[in-house]
């Protein structure tokens, strides 16, 4: 289960997210973009958030962002912080490109592995109920049982390409699909969106 907060965000995401993407080889050049859908991973520590967006374009890709929310920032990973943002529940966080963050792709290749789904969303409200909020977007693992495991203490690599983002670990290679549509084979992780799309964002590859 994934825990929200009715909170305020300063900088808002998208903030931090537009200017990004601007600097990345798989952007595609179109400015008119939206959400198209998200889904969210469960960290079993409960330390880490993991938000992965669907952003979609009229005249572009719809493109595959993950994110990781940290309290504190990661070692060796200022190449991929986007920056901070201020939560008035959860203080600063530290906001990192998830391809590479460890704790994203352990849990992506225990999802794999598993057949797991993404998190259920509870949204803790200002005077402390909790209520569910559906997705509107889902993702799934294949269930495959010999997907390695990953240490999500042990750094990963993660390097762009035009159209993807490779990953590597120790023992695995991962193909993040970062301009969806046509995906390399390999045991994966899908999503599906709320109108019946559906896209292999993450292939182990080797």
């Amino acid at each position: 289960m994934a825990l929200l907060h009715e909170a305020t965000i300063s900088p808002r995401k998208d903030e931090l997210v537009t200017p990004w993407l601007r600097t990345r080889p798989w952007w595609d050049g179109s400015d008119e973009r939206g959400p198209a859908g998200s889904f969210r991973l469960d960290d079993p520590r409960g330390t880490v958030g993991m938000e992965c967006f669907l952003l979609g374009s009229a005249s572009g890709s719809t493109l595959f962002v993950p994110l990781t929310y940290r309290d504190t920032s990661l070692a060796g990973s200022d190449a991929s912080l986007l920056g901070t943002m201020e939560h008035s529940v959860l203080g600063t966080r530290y906001v990192y490109d998830a391809c590479a963050d460890p704790v994203f792709v352990a849990t992506v290749l225990d999802t794999i592995r598993s057949g797991g789904r993404q998190a259920e969303l509870t949204v803790r409200r200002s005077d402390g109920t909790e209520v569910e909020r559906p997705p509107d977007a889902t993702a799934s693992g294949e269930g495959v049982a010999d997907v390695p495991r990953h240490d999500p203490l042990r750094p990963v690599s993660a390097v762009d390409g035009p159209d993807r983002t490779t990953v590597t670990a120790a023992g695995v290679a991962l193909t993040v699909v970062r301009r969806l549509g046509e995906a390399p084979p390999g045991p994966a992780l899908t999503g599906r969106l709320a109108g019946g799309s559906r896209y292999r964002l993450v292939v182990v590859t080797g």
